[in-house]
C-alpha cells in the first residue's frame, strides 16, 4: 500500500500505523487528508477505528481496504454506512507484479474521486428551498403518475441510501429499485442493514422477483438488473452482460429496461457518485415523460453523477439529501 501510494503523482505518505489505536494517535498528530484503513487489524478492526475517529471528531476521508470474504464484506458495508468514503478489494492473484498493478489502478481511481469530491459546490447549481418547504407548491397528490422508482448511486451511496431509504413510507404505492455500484458479495449486507433501519421492506433482488408496491429491491453486486413484463406482471431479470461505464450493475442498464416497461410512469433519483452513469438513462426517462430528481451538490460525497444529469438539463428537481425521502413520498 505504501509503495503504491508513493508512486501516485501528488500523493505523499505521511504516516503508517500498525493497528487502529496507533492510527488514531497518528491521525491526531499528522492531520492527513486521506486514510486507508484495513478492515481486519489487531487491537481495533476497521469499523471500530472508524467509529472511534468519528467519536473523536476526526472526519478524515477514509478508504477501507478489504478482502473478499463474508466477514470483510459485512465490516466494509457497515463502514460505508458509518461514513467511509469508499473501499477497495485487496488483489489476490499469484503474481506480485500484477497485484501491484491492480492495486495501483484501484487506488488511483479512488484518489481521483477524493480529489473530485474536494472541488466544492459549483456556483451554477441552483439552491433549493429549505427542506420543509422543498417544492411544496409543485407537488400534486396523484397516486397514478408513477409506477416505479429507480434510484442510482455510486461513491458515497451507502451513506446516502441510509438517509433516503429509511425515510420512505412503508405504504409507498410503488416499488423501488436501487442500483448501487458494488462488487459481488457486498449488496446483500447493505440490503440487510437498510432493512433493519427502515419501515419499508428492503431486500437484495433475486432473478424472477416480482415488483411489489412498498418494497425496495437492491441490484446485486456484479450483476445487471433488468425488468421484464409478462402477463401483466413485472419481474426482475439479472444478467451478466458486459459492464457499462466500468460498472455492473449499471444505472443506465436498468433505466433502459424500466423505460421499456413503464414508459413515462417512472421516477428516477440520481444520488452521489463519480462519473456519468445514469445520464443516458435519465435522458430516456425525460423523453418518455418521466421525471428525474438529482441530489444537490451540498451533501454529495462525489457530485459527478448528479452534476452530469443537472448540466445536461435532465433534472426536474434538485433536492438536498435530507429532504429527498419526503419529496419522493409526496410525489408518488
Amino acid at each position: 500500500m505504501r509503495n503504491v501510494l508513493q508512486s501516485i503523482p501528488g500523493c505523499t505518505v505521511v504516516g503508517v500505523a500498525n493497528d487502529g489505536r496507533e492510527a488514531i494517535d497518528q491521525i491526531l498528530a499528522l492531520k492527513p487528508d486521506l486514510v486507508t484503513l484495513d478492515v481486519q487489524m489487531p487491537e481495533m478492526d476497521g469499523i471500530q477505528t472508524l467509529r472511534e475517529m468519528n467519536r473523536c471528531g476526526l472526519h478524515v476521508t477514509t478508504i477501507m481496504v478489504s478482502r473478499l470474504t463474508a466477514a470483510g464484506a459485512k465490516t466494509t458495508t457497515d463502514a460505508l454506512l458509518e461514513g467511509a468514503f469508499d473501499f477497495l478489494l485487496k488483489p489476490a492473484g499469484n503474481s506480485p507484479a500484477e497485484n501491484k498493478s491492480i492495486l495501483s489502478a484501484a487506488l488511483q481511481e479512488k484518489i481521483a474521486a477524493v480529489r473530485e469530491a474536494r472541488q466544492g459546490i459549483p456556483v451554477a447549481v441552483p439552491e433549493p428551498p429549505e427542506p420543509e418547504l422543498v417544492f411544496e407548491s409543485d407537488l400534486t397528490p396523484s397516486r397514478a403518475a408513477f409506477q416505479a422508482i429507480v434510484i442510482g448511486t455510486s461513491t458515497g451511496g451507502p451513506e446516502a441510501l441510509r438517509t433516503v431509504i429509511p425515510g420512505l413510507s412503508k405504504d409507498l404505492p410503488v416499488p423501488v429499485l436501487v442500483v448501487q455500484h458494488m462488487p459481488s458479495g457486498y449488496t446483500a449486507r447493505l440490503a440487510e442493514r437498510l432493512n433493519e433501519l427502515s419501515a419499508i421492506n428492503v431486500q437484495e433482488a433475486s432473478d424472477g422477483d416480482l415488483l411489489r408496491p412498498g418494497t425496495v429491491l437492491l441490484a446485486p453486486g456484479g450483476r445487471h438488473l433488468a425488468l421484464v413484463s409478462k402477463a401483466g406482471k413485472v419481474s426482475i431479470q439479472l444478467t451478466d452482460d458486459p459492464p457499462e461505464h466500468g460498472c455492473r450493475p449499471a444505472v443506465d442498464y436498468t433505466l433502459r429496461s424500466a423505460v421499456d416497461v413503464f414508459q413515462g410512469q417512472l421516477l428516477t433519483v440520481i444520488l452521489t457518485g463519480m462519473g456519468r452513469d445514469g445520464t443516458d438513462g435519465c435522458c430516456l426517462v425525460r423523453d418518455h415523460g418521466g421525471q428525474v430528481f438529482a441530489q444537490h451538490a451540498d451533501g454529495c460525497v462525489v457530485y459527478g453523477m448528479p452534476r452530469s444529469v443537472i448540466t445536461n438539463d435532465l433534472a426536474n428537481r434538485v433536492i438536498k439529501l435530507n429532504a429527498m425521502a419526503s419529496v419522493i413520498n409526496r410525489t408518488v
